[in-house]
């Protein structure tokens, strides 16, 4: 494994590094793609092995027994976060945007408020809001560079029309590995105005060392009646492409209500994403992902030393996921100017604060998740378009 292999991705069909200049007006050429949240790295080399295993067999038919399949989630489930889950618990769907969107179809209806603790990731209020659900948004409070909730003032905020409450778990954008009381807190949360409550912890594999994801079906165990839990192998071993994520519901009921929705909507998932997963879920895929964070550590350290030497730029501390919150409201600009800055002077294509809601406004995100070498230029280009402030 090798993650400082720097592979061209230009004109492979790439979100990230084939929609820059249409998106941002970064030159393709010239440009660093560290916006959409997938890595420049290859998958591990059990899961290309696996592709190769079909391509070789060259028969693509529909996908049965997927019993290897779920004792995978099984296996990776209980060996790495202590949590064991059982096999009909599990759901598969084309992503967990997907998952969401189907969450929200399944247990909410149009009108229905759906919260957020904002600023979050940008797709769920998209799929809310195409659903004609409303979103409802609970500020997080910035405690000096560290996220934190307050509940009492989200209680304050609910109208009785809200159904259902999104958690973050690690947090997108903010890197926050939430501990067992904050966790503990949302669960309260959810039972005192009867939500259901959407755990989405896809970013659970990647932990910076130190810190502790905990499963919210193990922090709070008493509400399992109202939780349904998405994670997936998408992010952790960068195989976003197969589109497949994991709804797991321990909840009779609630399974009831999604599989209804499930076959409503006839839907049933590639064979190529569950190989790719199961061969993800392994001890060799085990291996690869503790190679994988120990080499973000250090792009991280790397990123966060040079932005904050930066005057008026600060990184929020990651304890989670590959992607760097940077707070530019030190430097006095308006979002406009900072943004100019960093696509048309250091032509980084980065994802803006305003999409993830309130309190994203003087913020940009930076994916890290990218050969060292990549990072350091990054940074040396930041602080030549912000070279004045220095």
């Amino acid at each position: 494994m090798n993650f400082d292999e720097v592979i061209d991705r230009r004109g492979t069909h790439s979100a990230k590094w084939d929609k820059m200049e249409a998106v941002y007006g970064v030159p393709a050429d010239k440009g660093i793609a560290m916006w959409v949240a997938d890595m420049d790295f290859r998958a591990p080399d059990c899961v290309t092995r696996a592709l190769k295993e079909m391509t070789d067999f060259g028969i693509y038919g529909y996908f049965g027994d997927d019993s290897a399949y779920l004792e995978s989630i099984r296996w990776w489930m209980s060996n790495r976060h202590g949590w064991e889950v059982r096999p009909e618990w599990i759901f598969t769907t084309h992503g967990l945007v997907n998952g969401t969107a189907m969450c929200v179809d399944a247990y909410t209806r149009p009108g229905d408020g759906v919260v957020l603790f904002t600023p979050v990731y940008h797709a769920f209020a998209r799929v809310i809001k195409a659903a004609g659900r409303e979103v409802v948004e609970c500020p997080l409070v910035n405690n000096a560079g560290r996220y934190e909730m307050d509940f009492d003032s989200y209680d304050a905020r609910m109208t009785g029309k809200e159904r259902m409450v999104i958690l973050c778990s690690p947090h997108n954008p903010g890197g926050r590995v939430w501990t067992e009381a904050e966790l503990r807190g949302v669960a309260d949360f959810a039972k005192r105005h009867d939500l259901i409550l959407v755990s989405d912890e896809i970013h659970h594999d990647l932990v910076m060392p130190g810190h502790t994801h905990h499963v919210m079906a193990k922090a709070a165990p008493d509400i399992l009646d109202r939780l349904v839990h998405m994670s997936a192998t998408t992010k952790t071993f960068n195989i976003a492409g197969s589109h497949s994520g994991n709804v797991i519901i321990p909840d009779e009921t609630l399974r009831a209500r999604f599989a209804a929705r499930m076959a409503g909507l006839g839907m049933s998932p590639n064979s190529f994403g569950l190989v790719m997963a199961t061969a993800a879920y392994s001890p060799e895929g085990a291996a690869w992902l503790d190679a994988l964070l120990a080499y973000l550590d250090g792009n991280r350290q790397i990123f966060d030393a040079a932005v904050d030497a930066i005057p008026g730029l600060s990184s929020m501390p990651l304890e989670a996921t590959y992607l760097a919150w940077v707070d530019f409201s030190g430097t006095g600009m308006t979002a406009e100017e900072f943004t100019a800055r960093v696509e048309k002077q250091a032509r980084i294509a980065v994802n803006h604060g305003d999409t993830f809601g309130s309190g994203g406004e003087n913020f940009l995100r930076f994916n890290l998740a990218t050969p060292r070498s990549v990072v350091v230029e990054a940074v040396e280009r930041l602080q030549k378009a912000f070279a004045d402030l220095q």
